[in-house]
């Protein structure tokens, strides 16, 4: 299953949010978004800096994590980064497979 990275950052009105509710609040809703389309929450963790929330995800699809995102997006209370993560063995996959490929001005 494709595993992202999630990193976002609270809007003003998303940090009240997380006031009332709590970080344990936060995450039963992340569960239940990601769980919802079949996928799982493997770390979610708060930080201080640029980002306020750094999530590692399990979703079945591509489309899934856009439809996440999306819809998160649209609900003004985060602006998020999600960055697709691939492990060892599919780095060493694409390794072996040729790509025909002219570098610009070769």
């Amino acid at each position: 299953m494709p595993k992202f990275l999630i990193q976002a950052t609270y809007t003003p009105e998303g940090t009240k949010g997380l006031l009332r509710e709590g970080a344990s609040g936060r995450r039963a809703a992340v569960e239940q978004v990601v769980t919802g389309l079949g996928g799982k929450v493997e770390a979610v963790y708060y930080a201080f800096g640029q980002d306020d929330i750094v999530l590692i995800i399990d979703l079945p699809d591509a489309v899934s994590m856009a439809a996440v995102s999306l819809t998160v997006k649209a609900s003004g209370g985060l602006q998020t980064r999600a960055t697709p993560l691939l492990g060892v063995d599919e780095i060493d996959e694409a390794t072996r497979r040729q790509v025909d490929f002219r570098a610009p001005g070769a």
